[in-house]
């Protein structure tokens, strides 16, 4: 499960990037911004998912 772990640093880097990039600019993340916000979020959960339901059944 080694992979999934950094997968998901790697997931939870980019978005804090994102994020960190708006909030300097001064300005609303664009609508692309927001969705690939999103989209990691939602990677970010199934990854973590995944990882809880391999815990539970070791």
């Amino acid at each position: 499960m080694k992979e999934y772990e950094a997968l998901l640093q790697r997931m939870e880097e980019e978005q804090v990037k994102i994020l960190q990039s708006a909030a300097k600019a001064g300005v609303l993340p664009t609508d692309n911004m927001l969705a690939k916000i999103a989209d990691l979020e939602l990677a970010i959960g199934a990854v973590e998912a995944l990882l809880d339901s391999d815990a539970a059944r070791s």
